[in-house]
């Protein structure tokens, strides 16, 4: 099978299954989502206060028939898995860098229903899909941009060069600011059954965001790397300090401990946000020197959700006289929809898999130096690229 044409129209089936939730989504070419379900795995959440690899990975294989029957049967097709799938022009599957036992689910299942009804297969990367969903959302988004990618196990800093071409400008070291987030809700006594994100973010707005005077990590370090093991330490020991129980539940506090925890989630947002906005002012210097014509900064990611992260990032774009795009809440945490669309991107450029081969582990084409360390170069203020290697 030939790939299409821009003008010509593409039906995908995108299929997720890298961390917590069990997502499929149907969506067009022209950026239409006929359909999207989610099914979410909030109550493991809640049991182990955060993500459980072997727990996500069974807890998808009992649901992924059927959250891809239903993105099906809300289009409304009768005989749908024959049907629509054999109308369907491309299949996106997963191929997780977060939890690859967690993506072998969804895998199975894509090369099931291509190799079933004669599909091509294309191999799309959780993270590039985070920042391509974008491109959807705004369709004026062109290439080059800038991507900060936030979830509970990423934060990762790119310039978007072109489709499948990424430069990544920084990293974390250690956890992410997701799971950052989720361990203080644990700690902080809240219910995470929507995730520790929102849990917090909620809290602190009733807290005094300058009452435990947390450090800024890597504050030394001029690059565009990030470090939350360090400030989840911080924040623990605050709440020991304070004597707060997390087996009280934050409904059940006393309002004195309820003022006590909403200062620490208050306190602690400000400077895991401060963290974001000092390595991203750092990221726009440095991609604009190798791209001047770069216009947004894409943030997108599950944490990418949260209101405060995204007024805070806004003021550092403003600042740049650049333009912030963030995707819908529904968009940012993992979904169906971003598969499916970084599917018919790269469907569309001829890059699939026939569906009866080994599907492709493509990943996205990052670029270094010759150490290995983007940063390192960029510390001498280097901008060359004749001297990096892929």
């Amino acid at each position: 099978m030939n790939a299409l044409g821009q003008d010509e129209e593409l039906v995908v089936l995108g299929i997720e299954t890298s961390c917590d939730d069990t997502a499929a989504a149907v969506v067009r070419s022209n950026g239409e989502i006929l359909s999207q379900v989610v099914s979410s795995q909030a109550d493991l959440l809640v049991r182990y206060g955060g993500v459980a690899p072997k727990m996500a990975e069974e807890a998808h294989s009992l649901v992924i028939d059927q959250v891809v029957q239903e993105a099906l049967d809300k289009l409304k097709v009768f005989c749908s898995a024959c049907y629509f799938i054999g109308s369907c022009s491309a299949l996106c599957r997963i191929l997780s860098i977060i939890l690859v036992h967690g993506s072998k689910i969804g895998v199975r299942k894509a090369r099931k229903v291509a190799g079933t009804y004669a599909l091509p297969i294309v191999g799309v990367h959780h993270m590039e899909a985070h920042a391509l969903v974008a491109r959807l959302v705004e369709r004026e988004l062109q290439f080059p941009f800038i991507a900060l990618l936030i979830s509970g196990g990423h934060n990762l800093l790119i310039l978007a060069r072109d489709l499948g071409h990424y430069i990544q400008l920084g990293t974390t070291i250690d956890d992410a600011i997701g799971e950052a987030y989720d361990k203080a809700a644990k700690w902080l006594g809240l219910d995470m059954r929507k995730s520790g994100g929102p849990a917090v973010e909620e809290l602190a707005r009733e807290g005094d965001e300058n009452f435990v005077k947390f450090k800024v990590p890597m504050k030394q370090h001029k690059d565009c790397n990030f470090s939350y093991a360090g400030l989840k330490t911080q924040v623990r020991l605050a709440i020991e300090s304070k004597n707060i129980d997390a087996s009280i539940p934050i409904a059940s506090a006393s309002s004195e401990d309820r003022r006590a925890r909403a200062d620490i989630a208050a306190s602690f947002q400000r400077v895991a946000v401060l963290h974001l906005e000092e390595k991203c002012e750092r990221a726009i210097e440095w991609a604009m020197k190798m791209e001047p014509s770069i216009k947004h900064l894409v943030v997108s990611g599950g944490v990418a959700s949260n209101q405060y992260v995204r007024s805070q990032l806004n003021k550092i774009v403003e600042k740049h006289a650049l333009q912030l795009v963030c995707p819908p809440p529904s968009l940012c945490t993992d979904n169906g929809v971003m598969i499916a669309w970084t599917g018919i991107e790269h469907f569309q450029m001829g890059r699939y898999d026939p569906p009866h081969l080994h599907v492709n582990l493509r990943m996205p084409c990052l670029i270094f130096d010759q150490d290995g360390h983007w940063a390192k170069s960029m510390l001498k203020e280097e901008v060359k690229l004749d001297h990096l290697k892929r």
